[in-house]
């Protein structure tokens, strides 16, 4: 992808050849850069060193950065709702049931093979040329992701997640009468001692945070708007489930629709219609790494969330 060259300066004395590189090329991860020297595409003076080595004034460093590999995963011409694309990034709205990445079980029709198709200037992420996904969305929800086209978008947005100036809303329907009408859940998560596949609320566990406020409530039933100032794995899921108002027909964390007794009978059906759970990512907002302008992306409610969610309000 190209060559520099660069001679060290007087200052900072002794710099570590990997902070160096890392102060010069920003669009490239630490990591990465460390790859790059331990595989010889870095030269200090005519020869390969290790990443700690500490340069010295008037010292020559070299770095080539390789085309990026092809990924082993095959592209799939699968539809995606496109709700923003530039040479940068690509913002979807993303549909119910769709997995993010190849995995046992999944190995095609997911998020990545439909991305490897649709986007034809991908310049590589990590050496690889592959979508450069930030955050995730389960299998089950639906509403706006954000993924980049290189490394330098991909730093940036990683960065912004990490430092939580993202803004997302997401949207829920959720058992039972909740009280507050505004409340913030703090619970710190891990994996679940003895089922893997699930998290749980643990002590030790990684810091969660997640507000929320009421939307509207109806006959057992809370509609919910959340803003999660961290990225947890099934974090909304969990922290609901653990303060006794599961996400609706989220069986695996407790919302499961018989367990729900209902007189209803247009609620019961519309009840008995969900599929996946009742969560939706309706908005999120960040920073376009090149631009520098704020971007914010609104998903409506799709289908078959919209009457149910209709019916709490008591829109119906």
């Amino acid at each position: 992808m190209g060559r520099s060259v660069y001679t060290v300066p007087d200052e900072p004395v002794r710099t570590r050849l990997d902070v160096f590189l890392s102060s010069r090329h920003p669009e490239i991860t630490r990591s990465r850069i460390k790859k790059l020297i331990e595989s010889g595409h870095v030269l200090v003076n005519g020869s390969p060193c290790k990443p700690g080595i500490l340069l010295q004034a008037g010292w020559e460093v070299r770095i080539g950065v390789p085309e990026p590999e092809p990924s082993a995963v095959e592209p799939e011409n699968i539809p995606l709702s496109i709700l923003f694309e530039d040479s940068s990034l690509i913002v979807i709205d993303k549909q119910p049931h769709m997995v993010m990445h190849p995995s046992p079980g999944h190995s095609s029709k997911t998020l990545v093979n439909a991305l490897l198709y649709h986007c034809s200037d991908l310049s590589g992420i990590g050496g690889v040329t592959r979508p450069g996904i930030v955050h995730r969305l389960d299998r089950g929800t639906s509403g706006v992701l954000v993924s980049a086209k290189n490394d330098l978008t991909h730093v940036s947005l990683s960065k912004q997640f990490r430092e939580h100036t993202v803004d997302r809303v997401y949207i829920a329907g959720v058992r039972g009468n909740i009280r507050r009408n505004t409340g913030r859940i703090e619970k710190p998560l891990g994996r679940h001692r003895k089922d893997r596949k699930k998290i749980a609320v643990i002590e030790g566990g990684r810091r969660a945070v997640t507000g929320f406020r009421v939307l509207a409530r109806r006959s057992g039933i809370s509609l919910l708007e959340l803003t999660p100032a961290t990225g947890r794995t099934h974090q909304l899921r969990v922290h609901l489930a653990s303060v006794g108002h599961p996400i609706l027909a989220d069986s695996i964390y407790g919302g499961g629709i018989r367990s729900i007794h209902m007189k209803d009978p247009a609620a019961l059906t519309l009840l008995k219609a969900l599929k996946r759970p009742a969560l939706h990512a309706f908005k999120l907002g960040f920073t376009h790494p090149l631009t520098g302008a704020r971007m914010t992306f609104e998903s409506p409610l799709p289908d078959d969330l919209s009457p149910l969610f209709a019916w709490i309000r008591g829109e119906e």
